[in-house]
């Protein structure tokens, strides 16, 4: 009954990582002015659609159960956009300095809601699993089983 629940739990969580993933590509859509949106100049451009991109297969690894490399990728997804943020709000970005000071956008006040949570979620698991390490062959054997091993 306990591995059937941590099986449940694993499954909640890495549909939670899933739809933050989904949040954080549904803000930046948003905040572009939908696809292909018209964010100006190009390169902040083709860095938003990026993140979509990944974003949305990032969500898709995490439900089909790629763990070590979903919640890698999660972690960029939440990471790239905050500094993203920090940068585009502090010095400015090479021919993009109309954001230098907005710190209270409310879109990017709920940006940052959801990439913080995703990047505690996605660290989290990720250094839970790599402690883990690989699983071999399915089944535990530890001293209790030792006798059951043909020598």
């Amino acid at each position: 009954m306990r591995e059937h629940s941590g099986i449940a739990a694993n499954r909640i969580t890495r549909l939670v990582g899933a739809l933050l993933c989904l949040g954080v590509a549904a803000i930046h859509v948003t905040d572009q002015g939908g696809i292909p949106g018209s964010q100006s100049p190009q390169y902040i451009a083709c860095l938003y659609w990026a993140l979509e991109i990944v974003a949305v297969l990032t969500a898709l690894l995490l439900l089909a159960g790629v763990i070590r490399p979903g919640w890698f990728l999660a972690m960029g997804v939440a990471a790239g956009p905050i500094l993203g943020y920090v940068l585009t709000r502090g010095p400015g970005l090479p021919d993009d300095h109309g954001d230098v000071g907005n710190w209270t956008y409310p879109l990017g006040l709920v940006s940052l809601a959801f990439e913080g949570a995703l990047l505690i979620l996605a660290a989290t698991c990720f250094l839970r699993a790599t402690r883990r390490g690989p699983r071999r062959g399915g089944t535990r054997r530890g001293p209790r089983h030792a006798a059951a091993r043909p020598r």
